[in-house]
Formats: structure tokens, C-alpha cells, sequence
């Protein structure tokens, strides 16, 4: 198995607590429970979508999609 098999990705620098690689735009990970679970943990800002791919096949195995900025006035 390869070493880098995930590739955590989006076209936008990532963030988290849980994120290694701050500012950048992709990360590689041999486990898909790792990658799954650090790019559920993760977001973009602004908000854009968060891939997981599978590097051998090209699949696409988790994606997370952009996060809608709801607009909170103070009234419901």
C-alpha cells in the first residue's frame, strides 16, 4: 500500500484545531478513516467545499460541502 493513498483537498487554504498542514490546500494520509475524519473536522474560509480522494482510482470518497452563511439578523 502506498504511503500517501488520501488526499485531503479544496481550492481553498484548510483550517481546523485538528489540521496539520495550516494554509494549505491539500494534505496526504494513508488511512481513509483519518482522512475522512480530519477533513469532516476541518473548514474553508471563505466557505468552499472539502474532498477526500482516493489518489490510485481518482475517486472521490467523502466530500463535505460548502457551508451556507445563513444571515442572522437577531429576528425568527
Amino acid at each position: 500500500m502506498p504511503s500517501a493513498e488520501y488526499r485531503i483537498e479544496s481550492n481553498q487554504p484548510i483550517a481546523g484545531l485538528l489540521w496539520p498542514a495550516q494554509g494549505s490546500q491539500q494534505y496526504s494520509v494513508s488511512d481513509r478513516a483519518l482522512a475522512v475524519s480530519l477533513a469532516a473536522k476541518c473548514f474553508t474560509r471563505p466557505a468552499s467545499e472539502i474532498r477526500v480522494v482516493h489518489v490510485p482510482t481518482g475517486e472521490i470518497v467523502y466530500s463535505k460541502p460548502a457551508a451556507v452563511a445563513a444571515d442572522w439578523s437577531g429576528e425568527l
